[in-house]
């Protein structure tokens, strides 16, 4: 596993991942051509993968993100060290906090 700040990226077989992935349409790159897989909506830095591959994302509030990479990749943000990932598929989740009557993604 691999955690970097409010994301951790969970290694998966590819033979885990489950079918509905397929169907999930793949997310953009941003401007700097990186996929966002969290966005602090405080700092406004992002935890990104540089590399070939794709992120496809489940929809809702707290919403898992798939990661394929298909020659590994590198996880960077603007105040945390480089994280390298070998190739493979991955499993994004955004930390979560509860609150007194909610439950809400960590805000970075």
């Amino acid at each position: 596993m691999y955690r970097q700040g409010d994301v951790l990226i969970v290694p998966v077989e590819e033979a885990a991942v489950p079918q509905r992935v397929a169907g999930l349409p793949g997310q953009p790159r941003d401007a700097r051509g990186r996929l966002v897989l969290a966005l602090g909506e405080v700092t406004g830095h992002a935890h990104a993968v540089v590399g070939p591959g794709e992120l496809r994302r489940e929809p809702g509030p707290f919403a898992t993100g798939w990661l394929h990479l298909t020659e590994g990749g590198r996880v960077v943000h603007e105040e945390h060290a480089v994280i390298p990932l070998p190739k493979g598929w991955y499993r994004v989740v955004r930390q979560r906090e509860y609150l007194p009557g909610a439950v809400r993604v960590v805000a970075d």
